[in-house]
């Protein structure tokens, strides 16, 4: 049987919520997956000798053998190299009389056929494309629904036309003629496993009364105006007849609604409308403000009832780039204004939560993306190798206030857009995308593609080719149509005379990093946007090594296969990332790596794992600073797709790492940080993205042998919303220290620099001789004559600790120390401290909160480890004390006898 047409419009009509009265049935029980040989099956009845698994659906062939226990990730299995076929059954009626019955797929992986019943309902072709299928008349009582996904591989090795122009070392160069996902089947950096079978969500809906086919929401904000545009399509079904729509704002307790005319045309309803609204509630990223939204609705008003149409959230906000009319992406980069406010877009590039079966968990969606927003971290890119996120992701990135660039899923390849059937799926695709993403609050940027100028140019080929029809002209005119305001950017890196020079445009800035040059070079570059930077293998804690190798973690050196099977690595190269990391734990730690590993892997782990966060740091505080033409960077990545050291500032788990603590303090609202200016002295640098001004103590102090103070300055500092300034801190002690022991006349007069910012009105118990105590705000230390390396006993160090409950939802831990204690690490079995990997000013105190891993986590006890610390300081097993209501004089250690051997 021929394929069932599919619906018009389907595509526009999912991108809003529930209608009123349409059933919804997920299709998500009952699953079975089967392997089969490249085309040794044409149909579900030849399937009898077939050796069947549980299948999760939404999800994937690798996820199935995963939950059985035949594969695991890091496992070799080419999952392109088998057909594979997914099957359930479930009970529905036919269509009633003045009802539609539809089969939903959202996503297939890859090329597919859909059988309902033995009749083959569906051929895909792309993983990205959704299907809304009308099927009321092939429903019988009990329904067998069958999923072909054929084989990818043998597709690959066949010959296809047109010939590439350019061929490229990151995947397979036959996927330019296939819509799916790279990652997975890139070698060196997302090796497996391939994306195969039912992705996303399988349901189907039961309508009734009306459709939608199109909905089209934009708010827009002039001064403090909003307006909500309204344009779409319905549909009745049967003999009801639609009367009046009209449109629904509402927030808190407060609703506006306004009418929407109508014009009936080719058997449906267009509706169109405007809603004023007053003084309107702004949705600011988290960085700079509240993410207010509107929850919207359409009331539909049919001859015998009303009906509601969930229309999503709203949010208003003015988006600008530069100066509006003069900005140039390919000179000034993405220079970003949010309501008028200059933005410092920082966060990282997005990998997807369930890397193998491509369909996390609500809470987990919701957890990544919490870490997104309590990091700092205000932007998110959704690149090319990746695929689409779903509608659940970007009602969260609304929610919490973060930011999105969306690449369109094209990376690097040459692909084939003057094929007729190539230009209209990829036409389909984009249209789709931008009907769920055009009118959302956190969409900023759409990029055409990752890495295709760069690719082309770095094989010394004219640029001008990486853009062509499809980049330059087809995905433009397209987000034109969507009347959407976010920036479109032709490709990442783009600009300059070379797309991937630093100094113009939108770059891949691996200076600091893969090209292993100075930390100055992030200066030097004049980097104006950096789509990506700062990869490195970044160390995983303890736990997650005992977890990539179990009852032996020991064994897991970091030459084991096992180890090397999670860091990433270019294609044919004879180097990986953690040659980049040993790079900089030289030169920043002036310790010889290869070494350190031979006599003391531990100590080695732990350096490493301190050493990438603080590169990062350096870096990213250098494009911060108010005199930098720097206006944003995305680190890669977010998270680890498989376990190991790989690029991810989160594990494969979602754990932090030591890297992302490091970012976090560095990425915070409210900052403080110090540059070294050379001859030009250290400069303390405050950032209040806060939309309150702040007033606060700046305070500055200079150690000798971290432990002896031998200056110290402070000053009450003013700062206005969402700003940035810098105070030089020689001016601020008033006398020349050559603080950053440039001239080095002599010795250097101190090692250790800690600028502070202190609240002025918020006390909190500590440290303070002879001033008021008060809250620390931010932190930052400089080390102008190299790390403390050289480790000391707990009773030299004088580092104690001391633990209470906070409101019962999690516990509170307070360290402090005598001397300075670098680089204090929290260890807490089944728990996570939401700020780790900090140090503590001698004399002074930090604390952090300890959160449960798990909702039934208790507590039993842990232990603290520092840099420089000789062994570990342990934590009693009791459970905490209440915390008392008055300041506590002192921090009472709980057992700090050492533990362990001498690090």
């Amino acid at each position: 049987m021929t394929s069932l047409p599919e619906l018009a419009g389907a595509a526009q009509a999912r991108t809003r919520g529930r209608i009123e009265d349409h059933e919804v049935h997920p299709l998500s029980e009952g699953w079975q997956v089967a392997a089969t040989p490249p085309g040794g099956c044409s149909h579900p009845d030849d399937l009898n000798a077939a050796t069947w698994w549980p299948a999760r659906v939404p999800g994937t062939a690798a996820a199935a053998l995963q939950d059985a226990g035949a594969w695991q990730p890091g496992d070799a299995y080419d999952f392109d190299a088998e057909d594979w076929w997914f099957r359930t059954s479930f009970d529905a009626a036919p269509a009633g009389a003045d009802e539609q019955v539809v089969l939903c797929l959202d996503g297939i992986a890859t090329v597919a056929d859909v059988y309902l019943n033995g009749a083959r309902v569906l051929d895909s072709e792309s993983m990205f494309a959704t299907h809304e299928l009308d099927v009321g008349v092939l429903l019988a009582s009990t329904n067998e629904l069958a999923i072909h996904c054929r084989a990818l591989a043998p597709m690959l090795s066949a010959r296809r036309r047109p010939r590439a122009r350019w061929r490229t070392r990151l995947v397979a160069n036959g996927l330019r003629f296939f819509r799916t996902m790279l990652l997975g089947r890139a070698p060196g950096v997302a090796p497996g496993p391939a994306a195969v079978g039912p992705w996303r969500a399988v349901r189907v809906e039961r309508r009734r009364h009306v459709l939608v086919d199109q909905l089209q929401l934009r708010a827009s904000l002039a001064g403090t105006e909003g307006e909500l545009s309204v344009r779409g399509r319905l549909r009745s079904l049967g003999d009801s007849e639609v009367v009046s729509v009209a449109v629904e704002l509402s927030r808190a307790d407060d609703s506006l609604r306004g009418a929407l005319s109508l014009t009936p045309t080719d058997g449906a309803i267009e509706v169109r409308g405007r809603l004023q609204v007053p003084d309107a509630a702004l949705w600011w990223p988290h960085t700079h403000g509240e993410p207010s939204l509107y929850d919207a609705s359409l009331i539909v008003s049919l001859a015998t009832r009303s009906i509601a149409v969930d229309a999503g959230r709203v949010g208003f906000r003015s988006l600008q780039f530069g100066d509006g009319d003069e900005h140039d992406v390919e000179v000034d980069g993405v220079d970003l204004r949010v309501n008028g406010v200059p933005v410092f877009a920082r966060g990282c590039v997005w990998t997807p939560v369930d890397a193998v079966g491509l369909a996390p968990a609500a809470k987990s969606l919701r957890s990544a993306l919490e870490q997104v927003r309590d990091g700092g971290m205000n932007l998110l890119r959704i690149a090319g190798t990746s695929a689409y996120e779903d509608d659940a992701f970007h009602d969260l990135c609304d929610e919490l206030g973060v930011l999105v660039w969306q690449d369109f899923m094209f990376a690097n390849l040459d692909y084939p857009i003057s094929d007729p059937a190539f230009h209209a799926a990829v036409t389909r695709e984009a249209r789709a995308v931008l009907a769920r993403l055009a009118g959302r609050p956190s969409l900023a940027v759409l990029c055409g593609n990752s890495e295709v100028e760069q690719q082309v140019a770095m094989l010394g080929l004219d640029p001008s080719l990486g853009r062509g029809e499809l980049f330059g002209e087809l995905l433009p005119s397209l987000v034109r149509e969507s009347c959407t305001d976010a920036l479109y950017v032709p490709s990442a890196p783009c600009g300059g005379d070379l797309p991937f020079r630093t100094d113009r445009g939108i770059s891949n800035y691996y200076g600091v990093g893969g090209y292993r040059r100075p930390l100055e070079d992030a200066r030097r570059a004049e980097v104006r946007f950096a789509a990506e930077c700062l990869a490195f293998s970044n160390v995983p804690d303890e736990t997650a090594i005992e977890r990539m190798h179990p009852g032996a973690p020991g064994d897991l050196v970091v030459h084991h296969p096992r180890w090397k099977a999670g860091v990433p690595r270019d294609a044919a190269s004879g180097w990986d990332f953690e040659d980049v990391r040993d790079h900089y734990l030289q030169r920043l730690f002036e310790i010889e790596p290869a070494e350190l590993r031979r006599v003391d892997h531990e100590r080695y782990l732990e350096l490493s794992r301190a050493v990438t966060g603080e590169v990062m740091a350096e870096t990213l505080g250098e494009w911060r600073r108010a005199a930098s033409p720097c206006s944003g960077a995305l680190v890669l990545w977010l998270r680890d797709l498989a376990p190991g050291a790989g690029w991810g500032v989160l594990d494969d788990r979602g754990e932090p790492k030591v890297a992302y603590h490091h970012l976090r303090r560095a990425l915070a609202p409210v900052a403080v940080w110090t540059t070294d200016e050379g001859l030009g002295g250290v400069l303390a640098h405050v950032a209040n993205d806060r939309p309150a001004p702040l007033t606060a103590w700046l305070r500055v102090a200079l150690y000798r042998d971290f432990g002896h103070r031998v200056d110290e300055a402070e000053q009450l500092i003013e700062l206005p919303a969402h700003s940035t300034r810098h105070w030089d801190l020689e001016a601020l002690l008033g006398r020349f220290v050559d603080a950053a022991w440039a001239y080095r006349f002599g010795p250097a007069p101190h090692d250790l620099i800690v600028a502070s910012l202190e609240s002025a009105d918020k006390p909190a118990p500590g440290r303070g001789e002879g001033r008021p105590d008060r809250a620390i705000l931010s932190q930052s230390m400089r080390f102008p004559a190299g790390r403390p390396l050289a480790t000391e006993s707990p009773a030299r160090l004088g580092l104690a600790a001391s633990l209470h409950d906070d409101e019962g939802a999690a516990m509170r831990l307070s360290v402090r120390s005598d001397r300075f204690a670098y680089g204090v690490r929290v260890h807490v079995p089944g728990f996570r401290a939401a700020d780790d990997a900090f140090s503590v000013e001698p004399g002074g105190e930090r604390s952090t909160l300890l959160l449960r891993r798990q909702d039934d986590a208790v507590y039993a006890g842990g232990w603290l480890t520092a840099i420089n610390l000789a062994g570990r300081i342990k934590l009693s097993a009791q459970q905490p004390r209440i915390r008392s209501t008055s300041a506590e004089a002192g921090c009472p250690a709980l057992d700090t006898a050492p533990e362990g051997p001498s690090t």
